[in-house]
């Protein structure tokens, strides 16, 4: 721990961050919510499991009568993505972060995916173990705002090259929603925008996130290699992930391109990803429709989704559990 202290006291400061109010030692009287949270990621696992025998049992059976080279190639790209994902977050902040402990909160953030949807598991763990960095709540806070926003433009803008680099995306148009389904999600939207700005309450946190996240936007676009530790890791990541898929489909005999499989990942990801579920339930179903509207067979399209989720999540689940409550139990999240 002392090694780690000094790395984090080497770190520059950022000159227009706020001091730095140290996090208060923890009480006796918090070790049971300590120890709840330490073992709360392996009950999810356990309970997960037991719930997804069938699906668990048949991903794995398939995976069994692959081809081994294949998933390997599968596994190192899934290994990538965590390597990716702790650049991006080097990337939204401009505070030092010790790179062996980011990395290991990346791949202890899978895990909590699985408790809460659209990613906001892995944006707590990361806030908190900013948090246990030394940097503020604010912007901690806004550097998860600056971390999505990079995320979803650079994934936006890589489905644009795609789309107009393809004469697949003709066959898409199947599956678009008919107009009528996105009134209520356009109804939310306008709600809760009208909520933050008339509602004080809430119009005050926000307004003070909005202005922390513009002043730390600045502070790392001034810096080279932040900025491309961000933008390079949002434009890096979509492709990545897609690897994993495209390359678990060449071991179950998919029969698609990599571009096709991409362009498919990429469409489908962004439809379900509107669909606020845990574990990419909604992205896995579009990715299987779509997989077979671009002509793989249906029965190889689950299996390939199938195989991609316990590659990307089955496998490392029970791994990120134990990594996540060693990380609680050290203090360092």
């Amino acid at each position: 721990m002392s090694s780690l202290s000094s790395l984090s006291s080497l770190s520059p400061p950022c000159p227009d961050a706020p001091p730095v109010r140290p996090l208060r030692a923890p009480s006796m009287a918090g070790r049971p919510l300590r120890l709840a949270l330490c073992l709360s990621p392996l009950l999810i696992a356990a309970i997960w499991g037991l719930t997804n025998q069938s699906l668990l049992y048949e991903g794995v059976t398939r995976l069994a009568h692959a081809e081994p080279a294949w998933l390997l190639a599968a596994g190192a790209c899934t290994c990538l993505t965590w390597v990716v994902a702790a650049c991006m977050r080097q990337g939204a902040v401009s505070d030092r972060l010790p790179p062996g402990l980011l990395l290991a909160s990346q791949f202890a953030a899978g895990a909590a995916n699985h408790a809460l949807p659209a990613g906001l598991g892995a944006h707590a763990v990361t806030v908190r173990f900013l948090r246990t960095r030394g940097v503020p709540l604010e912007r901690a806070t806004a550097s998860i705002a600056l971390y999505s926003v990079a995320k979803s433009g650079a994934k936006a803008v890589v489905l644009i090259v795609f789309l107009l680099s393809s004469s697949a995306w003709r066959r898409l148009g199947e599956l678009l929603p008919d107009g009528v389904v996105l009134i209520p999600v356009a109804a939310v939207l306008t709600l809760t925008g009208v909520a933050m700005a008339v509602v004080r309450p809430l119009r005050r946190p926000l307004t003070g996130l909005v202005r922390s996240a513009f002043t730390d936007a600045r502070t790392v676009h001034a810096r080279p290699a932040r900025v491309l530790a961000l933008w390079g890791g949002a434009t890096a990541m979509p492709l990545v992930q897609a690897s994993v898929l495209a390359c678990t489909g060449e071991a179950l005999g998919l029969g698609l391109s990599w571009a096709d499989v991409a362009l498919a990942y990429l469409a489908a990801g962004t439809a379900g990803g509107a669909v606020p579920v845990p574990g990419g339930v909604a992205v896995d179903a579009a990715l299987v429709f779509t997989l077979a509207a671009f002509g793989s067979p249906l029965a190889v399209a689950t299996a390939t989704v199938i195989g991609y989720r316990v590659l990307t999540d089955w496998v490392p689940l029970l791994p990120g559990a134990l990594v996540l409550s060693a990380m609680i139990r050290a203090k360092v999240l």
